[in-house]
């Protein structure tokens, strides 16, 4: 596999949990090249490397939401007696340190470029939110002094009735 596809595989263990993003425990395990079991067991060997901002315990909601939404998740879940953990870029980082392999040091690489290349892009998206916002501030204004403008042109172009001038045509009354 090239490093393009890999990190396209990464990419897509990646979800949005609790407002962050995450990869599972049977992901990371079969990027690592180890049994989920492993894996989670060597985590809780070293527990106080993984604290709550590192590492969360899906609930049911959150599983089944996933499972909804994605097949992958589905499929990388299957028929699971506990619930996955998730882990955070932090908690990613830290595996590497847990899990001393080759393989486990080199996908974390991998991983690790994954989550910068997707804060690139957060960073990128929100500059170009807020230059469409300055656009839109800027281009009210210019609206505005065209508008005041013409209106200034309407006043000046505008013929203004003579008071007490004899009007031509029908009465008001009639």
């Amino acid at each position: 596999m090239n490093d393009s596809s890999v990190l396209n595989r990464i990419e897509g263990m990646i979800y949005i949990v609790r407002g962050h993003r995450v990869m599972l425990d049977s992901d990371l395990a079969e990027l690592y090249g180890v049994q989920t079991k492993v894996l989670n067991q060597s985590v809780k060997r070293n527990i106080e490397r993984f604290p709550m901002d590192f590492m969360i315990q899906l609930t049911e909601v959150e599983r089944d939401n996933l499972s909804e939404q994605s097949v992958s998740f589905k499929q990388a879940i299957g028929a699971r007696k506990f619930l996955p953990y998730a882990f955070t870029e932090n908690g990613v980082a830290m595996l590497s340190s847990v899990l001393g392999s080759k393989q486990a040091i080199q996908m974390n690489i991998s991983i690790m470029r994954i989550f910068t290349k997707l804060r690139s892009f957060l960073l990128l998206e929100k500059e170009l939110r807020d230059k469409m916002d300055q656009l839109e501030r800027d281009t009210s204004k210019l609206f505005k002094v065209v508008f005041e403008r013409l209106d200034v042109y309407e006043e000046m172009l505008t013929p203004r009735l003579v008071p007490n001038r004899k009007r031509i045509g029908l009465k008001d009354d009639e």
